[in-house]
């Protein structure tokens, strides 16, 4: 049954990216459509999953999982957050390294050879690359991730706390911070072995994001109203 769990992330996914691209286009913000992007790649990550669960396991899906999950992960939704608190001038050009560094990375994954081992139980992984050293490229880039997508929610919850008619910003950002952890949470279980573990956190931790995204937006446009 767990293994069926990314069918409704995916589903999540697509509502969240819907209501998300009417956002985009009524303000056109930059930050906005990283988020976009954002919400789309965690999608198309359990998307990967879905068809895994339903199917087996396939080559090409593999790669593709690795790099949606691995190697994209939650950058997208993390510049998002770097256009809205940063200088575009830092976004720029952290956009232009790590999209050039993905790029490269994915090239790679696309060409490592993959050795299936005799007791393979089919689980998705990226042990069943020969080039093990491609698995080096997703830390740098997680690391990022963390640092600007959990980082930023709490420096914005933080910057809100003692603001009183800003108080629902606070948890907002509490629920986003909680919920951009979660996922890397599961990413290391998957790593030991244990996928299942990524795919409930993937499920709660998109959940709690979009939580916090409507108690922002809902409120935000109450108060334009009040």
């Amino acid at each position: 049954m767990i293994d069926y769990i990314p069918i409704f992330t995916t589903i999540l996914s697509l509502y969240f990216f819907i209501e998300i691209f009417k956002h985009y286009f009524s303000k056109r913000k930059q930050y906005l459509l990283w988020w976009m992007l954002g919400v789309v790649t965690f999608g198309l990550g359990t998307l990967s999953e879905s068809l895994h669960a339903l199917i087996g396991y396939n080559e090409l899906n593999l790669r593709f999982w690795y790099i949606i999950g691995a190697l994209l992960g939650g950058f997208p939704l993390a510049q998002g957050t770097v256009y809205l608190l940063f200088s575009k001038k830092f976004a720029d050009r952290t956009t232009f390294f790590f999209v050039s560094y993905i790029i490269v990375a994915a090239i790679f994954v696309m060409l490592a050879p993959i050795s299936i081992p005799e007791n393979f139980d089919g689980k998705l992984t990226g042990k069943v690359f020969e080039w093990s050293w491609v698995r080096l490229f997703s830390p740098l880039i997680n690391l990022y991730a963390f640092l600007f997508l959990v980082g930023g929610a709490i420096y914005s919850a933080y910057k809100y706390f003692k603001m009183k008619n800003l108080q629902y910003r606070v948890y907002g950002n509490a629920a986003i911070a909680i919920g951009g952890i979660l996922p890397g949470i599961g990413g290391s279980f998957t790593r030991a072995g244990y996928v299942e573990v990524l795919f409930v956190t993937e499920l709660i931790g998109l959940a709690l994001i979009y939580l916090g995204y409507k108690v922002i937006k809902h409120n935000s446009r109450v108060q334009k109203i009040d």
